[in-house]
């Protein structure tokens, strides 16, 4: 069983992957984002370090699905691999960030690997408006995401609007991150873990 999470930076999504995967006994998957050597560079020139940036992450993100996702059954993973391609290396292409070449270099990649990776059984997305993603992004106080564009989050936004609405891959569940504190709140993380039962998904989670 695969549950996925997607959202944008400051969302909520590793958070929710560790309380989900404590409440199911699954094997948590998280981004590999402090393990990137061009992150920092990145935020500081994202022109010059997009394409360093994108086929790290690109890599990684294989390298966890070859040897954590397809081989364990039960497992919940912090932002996916389509994620990579959909949404942040698009975005980076068409703002001009990722210069044409480097994105078809790109696709070739991310087209040449997706026969290998596993579908999801369900996508968990999580929904944040800016003011949130900023809150959240300041509390947890990493030093190179501090003074990120608003308009960089805005544009992601507007993708995982455009990419969870033409998901068809697998169901998915969408959380409202602006009013559900899940949390803080142990209410709203049973709605959620609720919503989740709804799609066929509880204890013990066997599929």
């Amino acid at each position: 069983m695969y549950l996925a999470l997607s959202g944008n930076i400051g969302s909520g999504k590793s958070t929710l992957t560790r309380m989900l995967s404590e409440r199911y006994g699954l094997l948590p998957v998280y981004e590999p984002y402090a393990e990137n050597p061009y992150l920092e560079d990145f935020y500081g020139d994202m022109r010059r370090y997009s394409f360093h940036s994108q086929v790290y992450f690109l890599s990684r993100r294989l390298e966890q699905h070859l040897t954590l996702v397809s081989e364990t059954r039960e497992v919940v993973q912090d932002r996916t691999v389509f994620e990579d391609a959909n949404i942040f290396a698009r975005h980076l292409h068409a703002t001009g960030q990722m210069e044409a070449r480097d994105w078809e270099t790109y696709l070739g990649l991310y087209r040449g690997i997706l026969p290998a990776l596993r579908t999801p059984d369900l996508l968990i997305h999580i929904d944040a408006s800016l003011p949130t993603l900023r809150r959240r992004i300041a509390l947890r106080g990493r030093d190179y995401e501090q003074d990120m564009p608003g308009e960089y989050l805005l544009g992601l936004n507007r993708l995982y609007e455009e990419w969870v609405g033409d998901f068809r891959a697998c169901p998915v569940l969408r959380i409202d991150g602006d009013q559900l504190d899940f949390v803080q709140d142990a209410d709203a993380f049973e709605w959620v873990c609720g919503q989740v039962a709804g799609y066929g998904f509880g204890l013990p989670l066997l599929r």
